[in-house]
């Protein structure tokens, strides 16, 4: 075995992903608060934690206070993305000016792919996003009753249609928001608790004919210069109906709606002393507490809508690490070797943090 070769390939794994982590959009809108742990059979297992709310209670002299149960909850993270490189190198010393020259052009092109891949697959987490928290054209058409138990909804003057499996739902009586579970026909639906992480309950009681309701963001915003601030303001707003904390907050936008933000009085420019976030994650500025970045990778197109994403950086926990790296040293027929990589990665929202994640669906 070449000891030389295999540790110029852990070294070349090891600056791509040293460099992907310098200039991907991905590390500043995600978080790594995991925990590795090995199960029984030697697989390495990434488990995200958090705990129950506190509430403050009002105590009187003599009065018995009753006890919170904040119990630590975890849900896995399954690293189930998985990428690699396969090359041809004509020989040691020259894969070995390749590793030694960080900035070179196999390095930053390699760099480019995983940034491209990752980040493709970390903005397409919008369906992830807490029920109430879609800005987009919300439907409203005629009238519901709602079924105990089941969470069937039965519409009179409604057309609701299968786009609208997994989007917010709430009708008036209800007191948080439910999700569209599954699609009959135009009056009816199914509704759902919104959580991923326990099996498919309703537990918002019956509601009676005739109510008024809505379901979220079911058809695409046409947004211009002068309304993409204010719907980005009610981003924010929905941030803020969740207790999301203030720093931290973050927006995702492509090309089109950049073009959209800098014409804006509101928008505030990144200045480009600022090098690290500005030219290499694409920091572009601030508006309506969130700060700025632009990716091409952004879910959707301008034919449907965009999906772009906002949120806190608490809400996606995000594990990736290359898994293994090997220069095959005989090419049967042929002079030279080949060098291959292997990265894994995946990310997790677990459900009480899918109300610090929004999104606005929109179009130019």
């Amino acid at each position: 075995m070449d000891t030389i070769g295999d540790n110029l390939g852990e070294k070349f794994a090891a600056t791509v992903i040293e460099k992907y982590f310098e200039t991907a959009v991905t590390e500043k809108i995600t978080n790594n608060d995991y925990e590795r742990y090995l199960s029984g059979g030697g697989a390495s297992i990434c488990k995200v934690k958090t705990w129950g709310d506190l509430t403050m209670q009002t105590y009187t002299r003599g009065s018995t206070l009753t006890p919170d149960d904040p119990r630590e909850s975890e849900a896995e993270i399954d690293p189930d993305q998985q990428k690699a490189f396969y090359f041809e190198i004509d020989n040691l010393d020259v894969f070995e000016n390749y590793v030694n020259n960080p900035s070179g052009g196999l390095i930053k092109r390699a760099t480019d792919q995983l940034r491209e891949a990752v980040d493709t697959y970390v903005l397409g987490l919008y369906a992830d996003v807490g029920s109430g928290n879609r800005v987009g054209t919300d439907y409203t058409t005629g009238t519901v009753a709602v079924a105990v138990t089941t969470g069937a909804v039965t519409g009179t003057g409604t057309t609701f249609t299968s786009a609208m499996v997994g989007l917010g739902f709430k009708a008036v009586g209800h007191t948080k928001w439910y999700r569209v579970k599954s699609y009959t026909s135009a009056t009816a639906i199914v509704i759902e608790n919104d959580s991923d992480d326990d099996p498919s309950i309703y537990d918002g009681g019956a509601i009676s004919a005739g109510v008024a309701y809505v379901i979220e963001a079911a058809t695409v915003l046409t947004v211009t210069t002068s309304t993409v601030v204010g719907y980005i303001d009610d981003l924010a707003e929905k941030l803020d109906e969740n207790k999301i904390p203030k720093e931290d907050r973050w927006i995702v936008v492509n090309a089109k709606i950049k073009a959209l933000l800098i014409k804006s009085d509101e928008f505030t420019k990144a200045v480009e002393s600022a090098f690290k976030d500005v030219i290499q994650k694409g920091l572009i500025g601030w508006i309506a507490g969130f700060e700025v970045y632009q990716n091409q990778q952004v879910a959707g197109d301008n034919a449907t809508g965009y999906y772009i994403l906002a949120g806190h950086k608490s809400a996606i926990t995000f594990v990736m690490e290359y898994q293994q790296s090997k220069v095959e040293e005989d090419i049967t027929g042929e002079f030279g070797k080949r060098y291959k990589a292997l990265w894994a990665y995946g990310a997790k929202v677990i459900d009480e943090r899918r109300k610090a994640l929004a999104y606005m669906w929109c179009k130019v």
